[in-house]
């Protein structure tokens, strides 16, 4: 295989030191400020500032990408919760550059993640999407969609319909993605340095398994492209079946057109080639700060180009006028959306994606659409978890600010004591970010932080 040195990955594997890396939220925390050290003192410049992190160095191929100088306890950190980071294998975060130089960023796509869950590339791909853009969130297996909800919801973006279904569902929907990411279920040798147990999980057979299986997905998820659109390959895995082998299957069975990526001699991918002239991009540990990882593009040069069904269904209620209204103080002013009815449940999507909802209700199994911001009472408007994390909220909403010890009191869904002459409604906020709602009565404040994410492990 092109790049593989077998006495330096045989080294660095029996090391098994663990490179731990994170990826920033753009949209919850700025950029361009002073990397702050563990103690809180100034590090170097054009970073971020995360007091709870030691951020040592930049993942050179990503804009958001940090190795940390020690791996903390992310459980006890409230700016995890917040959504503030996503804890992120290095290597993947490579897939911000197959975007970036195969897809026009600044203008309104529609993106697919085939295989999103538990949501690293899901959280990465929204990060880089302009807000009118959509991006479908997808997992098939329901009970892994659980885990990719949560960590769509903390990140924030009101851009994002999660699904749970087949890639042969997607079939139906012709020519609609601009671009579609398969991260494929694969053998899984690349993760052998990180996770020591897969080496006896692995065999000959398991990738031809993987490699059959590979290759039904990307044709069934084929035809959801259109024409030009962008196919993204990759898997944690070294085996020549599953990487250059499914390039060259690409390229021969489904006519795709391999795209070449600019990459600096300084980061050590390797560049490969498939037996089609084809072009991958391997990762190997012992050459960067990572784990073994394989990515590909191809565009599609036959297809067509979308159009919405006439006469489609509206499955979704629209709110009146009034109960619009009703809505405003809590979403930004500058936020064009579009509210809905389901379930008596008020929720918000960009209004470019106006069209989109009824379309993809009419084809997939939706389990998160948008942002749920909450439920309409007789009395008041009771706000949802999801709303309280969405980039959509209003700043200008009441605000707790507590320490970090109250902060994990409300994340265990502990009372909070905070002295405070705020009543009803306001947000829980440790150093500038939202972690959720709390009802602040005359004798007592209530914690709304949901029951099935509250924080059970104890120091």
């Amino acid at each position: 295989m092109e790049g593989y040195d077998a006495a330096a990955f045989e080294k660095v594997h029996a090391d098994r030191r663990q490179v731990t890396s994170i990826r920033i939220n753009p949209w919850k925390v700025p950029m361009g400020l002073p990397v702050s050290g563990v103690d809180g003192s100034p590090g170097q410049q054009g970073g971020v500032v995360v007091p709870s992190l030691s951020l040592a160095e930049k993942v050179p191929w990503s804009s958001f990408g940090y190795y940390l100088g020690e791996r903390p306890s992310f459980t006890f950190d409230p700016l995890f919760h917040a959504g503030a980071y996503y804890v992120q294998e290095a290597s993947s975060m490579f897939l911000e550059q197959a975007l970036r130089q195969t897809a026009d960023l600044s203008r309104p796509l529609r993106v697919l993640d085939l295989c999103a869950a538990p949501g690293g590339k899901s959280t990465l791909i929204q990060s880089l999407l302009s807000p009118e853009s959509l991006l479908v969130s997808n997992e098939v297996i329901r009970t892994r969609v659980s885990v990719l909800q949560e960590n769509m919801t903390k990140w924030g973006g009101a851009n994002v319909i999660v699904t749970s279904n087949d890639s042969r569902d997607f079939q139906r929907m012709e020519d609609y993605f601009d671009v579609i990411v398969v991260d494929a279920p694969c053998s899984g040798s690349g993760l052998f340095r990180r996770e020591p147990e897969a080496i006896g999980e692995w065999s000959a057979n398991n990738v031809q398994i993987c490699y059959q299986r590979q290759q039904r997905i990307l044709a069934e998820c084929w035809p959801a492209l259109r024409q030009g659109g962008i196919l993204i390959y990759s898997t944690c895995s070294y085996s020549r079946e599953e990487d250059e082998e499914i390039l060259d299957w690409m390229q021969e069975e489904l006519q795709a057109a391999s795209c070449r990526l600019q990459v600096e001699a300084d980061w050590n991918i390797v560049e490969t080639m498939g037996k089609k002239g084809g072009y991958g991009y391997r990762f190997y540990p012992d050459k960067v700060k990572g784990e073994g990882f394989f990515l590909t593009c191809v565009r599609k040069e036959d297809g067509g180009m979308f159009a919405y069904p006439r006469n489609r269904k509206q499955v979704a209620e629209k709110l009146t006028r009034q109960e619009e209204e009703r809505m405003k103080p809590w979403i930004r002013q500058e936020a064009p959306v579009f509210f809905f009815r389901h379930h008596e449940q008020v929720y918000a999507l960009p209004a470019a994606r106006l069209e989109d909802l009824p379309y993809l209700q009419s084809c997939c199994y939706i389990k998160k659409a948008g942002i749920l911001t909450g439920k309409p009472a007789a009395k008041e408007f009771i706000p949802e978890h999801e709303l309280a994390l969405s980039t959509l909220i209003n700043p200008e909403l009441p605000v707790l600010t507590v320490t970090k010890e109250q902060a994990i009191q409300y994340l265990r869904k502990e009372e909070v004591r905070a002295e405070t002459e705020l009543r009803g409604w306001a947000l829980v906020q440790y150093e500038g970010h939202n972690l959720g709602w709390i009802k602040i009565l005359p004798n007592r404040a209530n914690n709304y932080y949901p029951r099935e994410w509250r924080i059970l492990k104890r120091d």
